[in-house]
């Protein structure tokens, strides 16, 4: 299937700051488009690849496209292979698992659109390849499941290539396919791809910060899955067009105590900051059968906090203990079906470290 690398980004306008003087028209314009950055068509050092990338929390309650984080355990596997069927320097998706719902045009699909990016970067001409993607991930779930797509993917032929690519580098591959499925926005394929915490500095040009939480300490994350899908467009939708000055100091003190909280380990100030949206949240939850009363049993039932991971409407609270996560995820699940009448799947996991990475290989 003939491939086009060609796919320039238009700036994003999310929401205005509306105070006593007339409001600016946006906060972030972002503008980027993928252009190869190696100098000599790289030789592929393995005749298949096979790679993970992990689940993500976006968001993470005051920190709307600009904070986010890894979470182990869970995720998307893509296997990449030379197939001398496929013409030279084009990709060809030959499975996916795990949903029906996904074109195998690596135009329209993400897994796809991220691989293409990458091997526009690298410069791959000589040779094709055919990907396999394994989704472990449901679709609109609100744990970037198309990040986790696009991460594996784009590393995948990174690895393919001698893992010649940066981390931000291959961001920027993902956000070629989160532009056109979900958004131009960062806070999932970053830390997808670079684990951990990440803050999203600027998108134009893009700055990345891995912010490190403590080694020492423990740190689970409760999620709650409701059978309920929230697309990214529609709950993005229904953001407010202004956002008033006290609501933007508030939210912008609460980002700023997150990132202090969780670069000294204090999980129950991050809890705090996590539960403390003013912006956002209150206009999604509405929209989340349940989700009010969500929050609420996590937090009496011991929960540092909790928000909507990402657009929703998956829950997510923190803790750091996993026994106690489980007990908190019940709690959680509970409220879903009496509230929301919505049936609920729980998971309890620790924060990722690591993101995308190499699984197996097989040398050429």
């Amino acid at each position: 299937m003939a491939v086009c690398f060609s796919s320039p980004v238009k700036p994003t306008t999310y929401f205005t700051v509306k105070t006593q003087t007339k409001p600016k028209k946006s906060i972030f314009r972002c503008q980027c488009s993928v252009t190869t950055t190696t100098a000599a068509e790289p030789q592929p050092l393995y005749t298949s690849v096979r790679t993970f990338a992990p689940a993500t929390v976006a968001n993470l309650g005051p920190g709307f496209d600009f904070l986010g984080c890894a979470v182990d355990g869970i995720g998307d596997y893509v296997s990449l292979r030379l197939d001398p069927s496929v013409h030279p320097g084009e990709i060809f998706i030959s499975d996916i698992d795990g949903t029906s719902k996904l074109s195998k045009n690596p135009l329209w699909n993400c897994a796809g659109i991220a691989a293409i990016a990458a091997m526009k970067m690298l410069g791959v001409r000589s040779v094709g390849l055919s990907l396999s993607l394994e989704k472990g991930l449901p679709l609109g779930s609100g744990l970037g499941s198309s990040a986790a797509s696009a991460a594996a993917a784009c590393v995948a032929v990174n690895e393919m290539f001698g893992g010649k690519l940066k981390p931000d580098e291959l961001v920027l591959a993902g956000l070629e396919s989160e532009a056109k499925v979900s958004g131009y926005h960062a806070d999932n394929i970053a830390p997808a791809i670079m684990g951990g915490f990440v803050l999203i500095r600027s998108y134009d040009p893009l700055e990345l910060m891995r912010l490190e939480f403590p080694k020492n300490k423990e740190l689970f994350f409760v999620l709650v899955s409701p059978e309920f899908e929230a697309p990214t467009k529609k709950m993005r939708a229904a953001l407010p067009a202004e956002v008033g000055m006290p609501h933007h100091v508030w939210n912008c003190s609460q980002a700023g105590a997150l990132v202090a909280s969780l670069l000294q380990g204090d999980l129950v100030g991050l809890g705090r900051a996590l539960s403390s949206d003013k912006i956002v949240e209150p206009k999604r939850a509405p929209l989340i059968p349940g989700m009010e009363a969500v929050k609420k049993a996590a937090i009496q039932a011991g929960a540092f906090g909790c928000t909507i991971s990402g657009a929703g409407p998956t829950a997510v609270a923190v803790i750091d203990n996993e026994e106690r996560g489980r007990v908190i995820g019940e709690r959680m699940a509970e409220a879903f079906w009496r509230e929301g009448n919505l049936k609920a799947a729980v998971t309890v996991k620790r924060l990722d470290r690591v993101g995308a990475r190499l699984v197996s290989s097989i040398p050429r």
